[in-house]
């Protein structure tokens, strides 16, 4: 019981210490954007993406399938902008099979990318 408490209390101190940054998300005809993946999409971000809170101001998802109705491989494109404080944005896109594969995939893209340019700005 006790790890579970120190566990919550971790989380909810780096949700806390975690700048707020807006995430919008943006779907197309084809994707359903209902709450349950609006809510996975807003955790998964927030967790990845925390360590770079003062730096960010908002996060732009944008999820399509590319081949509609029809079954194709790769089909699911997610789109993630990046809007830094003083900085151009960021945009990073990733295809995959699953819009939580392509999910994932573009925020491996968009934490290597602002690692590169956070870093930099450190070094200046």
């Amino acid at each position: 019981m006790w790890y579970l408490l120190l566990v919550v209390l971790k989380r909810s101190y780096r949700l806390l210490n975690t700048h707020i940054m807006t995430i919008q998300l943006n779907t197309d005809k084809n994707i359903s954007g209902n709450a349950r993946l609006e809510n996975y999409i807003n955790e998964l971000i927030t967790e990845e993406l925390s360590r770079f809170g003062e730096h960010l101001t908002r996060i732009e998802v944008h999820l399509s399938d590319e081949n509609a109705a029809k079954d194709g491989e790769n089909d699911k494109r997610c789109m993630l902008e990046a809007r830094l404080k003083n900085k151009q944005p960021i945009a990073v896109t990733s295809h995959g099979n699953t819009v939580e594969q392509s999910l994932n995939e573009a925020l491996d893209k968009l934490t290597a990318s602002l690692d590169t340019i956070i870093g930099r700005s450190r070094n200046h």
